[in-house]
């Protein structure tokens, strides 16, 4: 591998490698190994594997301090959405990762640069190179970077879906029993505050954590809505 192709990579995750077999390893997809078996090179699926916990273990740890009032649930599924085979070939597209994989003839020529499973393995790999070579610190601080645009595009859909309106449709035919909200708690400095607001309506109650008094609300409604349609 070139040294110009690792430090382009480099350059795309702001972290110079003091390894550099180990960025190399990353790069070499499992069909650039096989045509060449003799070389003794290793394919980056160990890495890709260890890619996977580390990405898990880091999304999860910035959902946790940006989410406190949420509990295992809502965690589990927010990280779902963000730590899966699509939005880690969204990520990698972005970086144009596929230009730099190590692929086999065959592979390559059906489009393996493009392919969502390659690109997100190679991206996984690459984290776990990160890791490896410069430790914990040095990986939270690149994935933290990558998925701050992801997790502030979730938050924003789902600001767009009307749960208070949803939730008042199902309960308006019950007399006495319209929602009521309540801001509860707010932390942060004024840039980046998180809200925590309370929904009291049919006998349930329920707690909503967001980036604004708005998406508290909205959260909280949304668990409501869980609790009373089948």
């Amino acid at each position: 591998m070139s040294a110009l192709t690792i430090s382009t990579v480099e350059g795309l995750l702001h972290y110079r490698f003091a390894d550099k077999r180990l960025i190399e390893e990353a790069l070499r997809h499992s069909s650039f190994v096989n045509e060449a078996p003799e070389a003794g090179l290793r394919d980056n699926e160990r890495l890709e594997f260890l890619g996977d916990a580390v990405l898990n273990l880091v999304v999860g740890h910035i959902l946790m301090e940006r989410y406190s009032g949420l509990n295992e649930g809502d965690l589990s599924r927010m990280r779902s959405g963000l730590v899966n085979e699509q939005q880690l070939a969204k990520l990698a597209r972005r970086l144009d990762l596929g230009a730099h994989i190590r692929l086999g003839k065959g592979e390559a020529q059906t489009g393996g640069h493009e392919k969502c499973s390659i690109l997100a393995g190679t991206l996984e790999a690459l984290i776990a190179a990160v890791y490896m070579d410069g430790g914990f610190a040095a990986a939270f601080d690149i994935v933290h970077e990558l998925f701050q645009p992801l997790i502030r595009q979730m938050e924003q859909a789902n600001e767009h879906v009307d749960f208070k309106s949803q939730l008042q449709e199902l309960v308006q035919a019950r007399p006495g029993q319209m929602p009521g909200y309540t801001v509860v708690r707010e932390e942060g400095p004024d840039h980046n505050k998180t809200f925590w607001g309370q929904l009291k309506v049919v006998e349930i109650e329920t707690e909503g954590v967001g980036k604004s008094k708005k998406a508290a609300e909205q959260d909280a409604a949304r668990k409501a809505l869980a609790q009373l349609k089948p």
